[in-house]
């Protein structure tokens, strides 16, 4: 009698469902979560993106400053880039994924290059800086590389082998100076294997990195790679580490391109899975952050351009071991703010402009509407 009466309840709920009413349907499905993991990942990475920038000046009287610098330049963009690539794997060129293509990241591209030209004009009193869609200023270059790497996902799904194929064409970018400045593809194609990388990547391949014994091994790791920069940090040119120049361009043979791409990918590779090996898996204080760090990206562009602008690191106490640590702090408090919910609201529509006017509605939209 039970089985019989929760039978015609179903019935009843299934009648007042119409098969055909997706909408109903989809919005009958729970709310995936997001996984802390990751927002921690991003939010502490763009930490260390902010850092880098702060310590930059300080390389010159600082050895350690220059290992600091040199030691989070190895795994601090590939491993965003990783996380960009492994967010991507769902990408389709379906019209859907193409509209939030262009308005989370061709619009934001456009009017942050514009942005960062006028500033340059107004700080810099340079009022004959061209504005060059062409040529990406400063931080705008990921924004447009993404753009390209995601384009080309569903080519990275159906080659045999994919990985090795990025790295080939990174190492062949960094022997062939003739590329040109154009897209920053110098940097769109010698990153390339990071994004392909985080491509194939599974979540198990995350659980393997969060495991006891890999945080502890990690620890040797990045003790190592610390020595290692503290030791190359007079020797070595650290434009290697910024991918966008081929080895000619920095007085290099041509060999020593693809050797560089190699070796640097493979270090990165290992830090970036000791990075990962750190990143807390619960919800922490700065998880919520981790979904802004977008805006914080660009947004302390204008702050770290403007700091050797307007001669902030010409005080000499910002030179001394106080004046770096202080630096440091003052460099993540702001890449914190920066990525704050109230940050968010005030520049959405440069960063996530809806746009509905621009684009034709699909069927899938106008069968949600109704």
């Amino acid at each position: 009698m039970r089985s019989a009466g929760r039978a015609a309840v179903r019935e009843r709920q299934a009648q007042l469902t119409p098969a055909g009413d997706a909408a109903t349907a989809e919005a009958a499905k729970p709310v995936k979560q997001r996984d802390a993991f990751f927002d921690n990942a991003k939010y502490l990475a763009i930490v260390l993106v902010a850092m880098g920038h702060a310590w930059e000046p300080l390389r010159g009287d600082s050895r350690a400053a220059a290992a600091l610098y040199i030691a989070v330049y190895t795994f601090h963009m590939p491993a965003f880039i990783v996380i960009s690539g492994y967010f991507s794997r769902s990408f389709d060129a379906s019209p859907g994924r193409i509209r939030r293509l262009v308005t989370g990241i061709a619009v934001p591209y456009v009017l942050f290059e514009v942005a960062y030209t006028f500033f340059k004009r107004w700080a810099g009193d340079d009022s004959t800086y061209p504005i060059s869609l062409l040529d990406p200023w400063y931080l705008t270059w990921f924004l447009i590389a993404l753009f390209l790497w995601r384009l080309t996902t569903p080519l990275w799904k159906v080659v045999r082998w994919p990985l090795p194929l990025a790295l080939a064409i990174a190492a062949l970018a960094s022997i062939s100076p003739d590329i040109g400045d154009d897209l920053d593809l110098q940097r769109v194609l010698q990153f390339l294997p990071f994004f392909v990388l985080g491509l194939l990547l599974k979540p198990e391949h995350f659980q393997l990195v969060r495991r006891r014994e890999v945080r502890l091994l990690a620890v040797p790791v990045f003790a190592g790679a610390l020595a290692v920069a503290y030791w190359a940090a007079p020797r070595m040119n650290a434009a290697w580490f910024y991918r966008r120049d081929s080895a000619q361009e920095l007085a290099a043979p041509g060999w020593a391109g693809a050797v560089m791409t190699l070796a640097l990918f493979g270090c990165s590779v290992v830090l970036v899975a000791c990075f990962f090996a750190w990143v807390p898996r619960r919800r922490m204080w700065f998880t919520a952050l981790g979904t802004g760090t977008l805006y914080g990206y660009l947004l302390h562009g204008f702050l770290a351009q403007g700091s050797r602008l307007w001669d902030w690191y010409e005080p000499s106490w910002v030179h001394q071991p106080l004046g770096e640590i202080t630096v440091t702090l003052v460099a993540t408090a702001v890449i914190t703010v920066l990525c704050t919910p109230p940050v968010q609201r005030i520049f959405r529509f440069a960063m996530e402009p809806k746009m509905e006017w621009a684009f034709k509605q699909d069927a899938v939209d106008i069968a949600r509407a109704k």
